[in-house]
């Protein structure tokens, strides 16, 4: 039998506390503890960019996997035939339907595919059935009920057809043998745009539409009859789905439109990571709820944005989903790490405060003065709220003990939009407005501020992080919007490169003057995240949803972002690695 030894070459450690800089795969005893830990790649599963289609277009067909898929008909507007073939990274126009509808379903693959029912306009509803063969459509024998909104599931030999308008709305299903179509037996209830997957005509899956109000319900075909299942954690309409009946996903949908991502096993749903783009009446396909595709929809404007999903990514240079604010606002001061961090005023003006563990945000003491557009610094348990919006402009600071705020000693220049950086003991403010964009530096000692020398380039809603004697400001606008970047060494600000992209309302974290990240701001509204390494800021993964009016705690390794426009209470985290240490379990 192979041993821990014999595999890696070396015997388990024994640590007072964890090492340093663990290997993947390293296992150790940590003393202080009293437990075996190990080091492992984190891995999660994430949309990506693919390539547009075409042309935009909402309520259309698709069918395939994710690297070989086929997305026909839909709405442009107007009816449309077009075809397309994706082949992992583009689109390719092929030969359209024989007639063009919306509305419609498919099944199969991208060399056999089968489209089925749709509108006709001006004023029918289908009963069309065009099977594709790799280079042409051909019309088949037709559905026994013309209709729309329908949803299918299957291959070009072994379809169903189930749901739909006829209108109205109704519950039968139709079995196809490569030949002709039949009635066999009904959903439990009457829907239409539902999701369907399945891999044959006798295993299916629907889940979500529109049956008599947006709906959360699932039910599984086993050849004969329909089975109520565990519902969707969202109730919705016009969703997508991808998969098998026992391994799915389900994307998009309305209302909204939305971006919710929710994986089935089997059993159940969980929520996953969303969509990057949120939108309703879009089409989807792949194997499995680890290898999918999304593509076009209502955004709305329509949209031919193509997303692949893929489960097994590292976890490094990404944000993930975290638990959303208590209270939504914008333009809040933040402090703290990743896993503990503090959030406090806002706009609409506020004076709430929740901390956050790593998980979910807790409301605790509010701060003694409603205000927004103030900034802040420090740690959970002391952290810094230094001027803002009451209105007028604010020169108030106050000191949190982690528990409770009081009030300090004020800023020499009441002002709002500034940045921060440092402790509640030794701060750093920069910039900011009251009534004009301000260059203006002052330093915190624990008791009064001070000022010393100026930011060479006067600006408000920029961002910063560092000490109160190595810190970085960048972005913002004096107008016009900034990419400048500056450098603070205890006692001169110095100009070093730019952001690559300029622009104000930003968020930013970081250690010292060589280490920094830079996330959200407009305009327009934005997700880019840049890292900074002391010499120059590199573009890296995205927010999944772009805002500004944002703040944010941590390092450029791992950091939260919470709050901003158009989100309010949404709360992202950062990490640039993805090794992880995990506690091995007695249980």
């Amino acid at each position: 039998m192979a041993t821990y030894l014999g595999t890696h070459g070396s015997k388990i450690q024994n640590y007072t506390t964890d090492p340093d800089n663990p290997n993947t795969g390293e296992v150790w005893f940590n003393a202080t503890d009293a437990v075996l830990k190990f080091q492992y790649v984190d891995t999660y599963g994430v949309w990506s960019t693919g390539g547009n289609l075409n042309t935009a277009r909402r309520i259309l067909a698709g069918t395939g996997t994710q690297t070989a898929a086929l997305a026909f008909g839909g709405f442009e507007p107007g009816a449309s035939n077009k075809t397309e073939l994706y082949n992992g990274s583009t689109w390719t126009v092929k030969n359209t339907l024989g007639n063009a509808r919306y509305g419609l379903a498919g099944a199969g693959t991208s060399t056999a595919a089968l489209g089925f029912g749709g509108y006709l306009p001006p004023s029918t509803f289908s009963n069309l059935t065009e099977s594709w063969n790799g280079t042409n459509w051909t019309a088949v024998n037709t559905l026994t009920t013309a209709r729309y909104q329908i949803s299918g599931a299957g291959t070009n030999t072994a379809a169903l057809a189930f749901g739909g308008d006829e209108p109205p709305a109704t519950a039968k299903t139709e079995s196809w043998n490569g030949t002709n179509w039949t009635e066999v037996a009904d959903l439990n209830a009457v829907g239409k745009s539902m999701a369907g997957v399945g891999a044959t005509n006798t295993a299916s899956l629907v889940f979500g539409g529109d049956r008599g109000g947006n709906s959360a319900n699932t039910e599984l075909w086993n050849g004969t009859s329909w089975t109520e299942l565990n519902n969707l954690n969202t109730a919705r309409t016009s969703l997508a789905g991808a998969g098998t009946s026992t391994s799915a996903l389900g994307f998009g949908g309305a209302p909204g439109p939305l971006a919710v991502t929710e994986s089935w096993n089997g059993t159940n749903w969980t929520e996953v990571n969303d969509l990057a783009t949120a939108r309703t009446q879009l089409a989807g396909n792949g194997a499995n709820n680890t290898a999918a595709l999304a593509y076009g929809g209502n955004a709305p404007p329509l949209t031919a944005a193509t997303e692949e999903w893929n489960t097994g990514v590292p976890i490094a240079n990404t944000w993930q989903t975290g638990g959303n604010l208590n209270t939504a606002r914008n333009f809040l001061g933040g402090a703290g790490t990743q896993t503990a961090a503090l959030a406090f005023g806002g706009n609409p003006d506020t004076a709430k405060t929740e901390k956050y563990n790593g998980t979910n945000w807790t409301e605790v003491n509010d701060l003694n003065t409603v205000r927004s557009y103030l900034s802040g610094c420090g740690t959970q348990t002391a952290a810094l709220a230094i001027a803002g919006y009451e209105p007028p402009a604010s020169a108030k600071t106050e000191s949190y003990n982690g528990t409770n705020w009081t009030e300090v000693n004020d800023l020499n220049t009441a002002r709002y939009s500034l940045a921060a950086a440092g402790t509640n003991t030794a701060a750093l403010g920069f910039g900011g407005y009251t009534p004009n964009v301000l260059a203006l530096t002052e330093l915190w000692n624990g008791t009064n501020w001070t000022e010393v020398n100026d930011l060479n380039t006067a600006r408000d809603f920029l961002a910063g992080g560092g000490t109160q004697t190595s810190a970085l400001a960048f972005g913002g606008e004096s107008p016009p919007n900034r990419a400048q970047t500056e450098s603070w060494n205890g006692t001169n600000w110095t100009e070093v490169n730019d952001l690559n992209t300029a622009r104000p309302k930003l968020a930013g974290v970081g250690t010292s003057n060589t280490s920094a990240l830079a996330f959200g701001g407009e305009s327009p509204t934005r997700a880019l995240t840049e890292t900074w390494n002391g010499s120059n800021w590199t573009e890296t993964g995205d927010l999944n949803t772009g805002r500004d009016g944002l703040t944010g705690a941590g390092t450029n390794t791992t950091a939260v972002a919470f709050g901003g426009n158009p989100t309010g209470a949404s709360t992202e985290e950062w990490n640039s690695s993805a090794d992880v240490t995990k506690t091995i379990s007695t249980s």
